[in-house]
């Protein structure tokens, strides 16, 4: 039986600052969650459905059962005590720019690798950021819905390695988008499959690597993504042209791919520097960001 830590986390992202901030933090793009969805229908309630119009159960574990205090906030403590360099190094290059700067790049090579045609070349595009557009927006639901604190909203000692962003934990929008976009990809792409899985969970641990998620916010996004990109997936295999055939085809053939990172340089690079009002740890790597 999992226990209820619910009266454990009495402090809400909403009322606690960051480390080394005095002011409470604003609140960035806070309605998102009533945007329009490319993949998604809402009920009346405001809840989500699937293409089909039915009712979605999210797989998300309720932060209730989560002991962010104690078992999660060390995790975070521990992992920045013991970091390496290539952490540091990966912590920086996922964290330029959104969730969607390092994969648009991969979806390009993918698409040039495997000689795609234009139109479907642009199918693939649509598809993927249609599928990232509503991955945001259902992670910015569970965001302000839980209200989780960020690690160091818990710990006003805790210097991270990149900039904490301004909302809330739970779940990490980047390990959202990396999981929906390894489902989409693996469907276009399924030679690629195993790397697009292990360029998923690097982006996913990125952030604990950066101090700026605990751990579970980016197992659990993962895990939401993946859910999203498969609800996105069977809506996309149900399509048809006007012969009545599936528009979309399996590749069978295995062309390698090469898929950054490796190196941990920015394919679309611009200037960025390091700069909050939140307390930073002195480790970095510019060179990756």
């Amino acid at each position: 039986m999992k226990k209820d830590y619910g009266n454990a986390l009495p402090i809400k992202w909403s009322e606690l600052a960051y480390a080394g901030e005095q002011r409470l933090p604003s609140p960035v793009e806070k309605n998102t969650n009533t945007w329009p969805t490319f993949f998604f229908y809402r009920n009346t309630k405001g809840d989500f459905l699937d293409h089909n119009g039915k009712p979605i159960h999210w797989e998300i574990r309720s932060p209730d059962s989560i002991d962010f205090i104690h078992e999660e906030l060390k995790k975070v403590q521990n992992t920045l005590l013991n970091l390496t360099q290539e952490q540091i190094t990966i912590a920086e290059y996922w964290n330029a720019g959104p969730p969607t700067k390092q994969f648009t790049p991969l979806i390009d090579r993918l698409i040039d690798t495997y000689d795609i045609s234009a139109p479907r070349a642009a199918r693939i595009l649509g598809a993927c950021n249609a599928a990232a557009n509503d991955a945001m927006i259902i992670t910015w639901h569970f965001k302000y819905l839980w209200d989780i604190p960020r690690p160091n909203q818990l710990d006003h000692h805790l210097a991270t390695i990149i900039c904490t962003p301004y909302h809330p934990s739970y779940p990490s929008g980047h390990s959202v988008v990396a999981g929906c976009m390894q489902i989409l990809l693996s469907y276009f792409f399924s030679p690629e499959s195993k790397r697009l899985i292990t360029l998923a969970e690097e982006c996913a641990n990125s952030r604990l690597y950066g101090g700026v998620h605990f751990s579970i916010d980016n197992t659990e996004g993962l895990r939401l993504g993946r859910q999203i990109g498969s609800l996105i997936v069977n809506a996309l295999s149900e399509q048809i042209d006007n012969n009545l055939v599936a528009i979309d085809y399996q590749i069978i053939e295995d062309k390698k791919a090469i898929l950054p990172p490796p190196p941990y340089k920015q394919v679309i690079s611009y200037p960025r520097d390091r700069t909050c009002s939140s307390l930073l740890d002195e480790r970095q790597d510019p060179d990756a960001r």
